[in-house]
């Protein structure tokens, strides 16, 4: 048993190893990858939008929209109890 054990612990241990030695070669070698794109063709400079107006104060429902909406709540309570 303790012979199938250690080959287990082997194994795993290959295994996670080969794992993080892939990711830290992928990690480099995407850095790499983009140190050469942004020196090679650099991002063009992006003009800025100027900022929408603020929002006015009166975005809100009318005086006719809100005596509706309570209309229909007040409706909507008596029909329920």
């Amino acid at each position: 048993m303790e012979g199938l054990l250690g080959q287990g612990l082997e194994l795993m241990i290959y295994g996670m190893g080969t794992v993080v030695v892939f990711l830290t070669l992928l990690v480099f070698a995407t850095r790499f990858m983009s140190l050469i794109v942004l020196r090679f063709f650099p991002e063009a400079a992006v003009a800025q939008e100027p900022a929408p107006d603020p929002v006015p104060a009166s975005t809100g429902p009318s005086p006719a929209q809100l005596a509706a909406i309570t209309a229909a709540l007040h409706h909507h309570r008596q029909s329920r109890s």
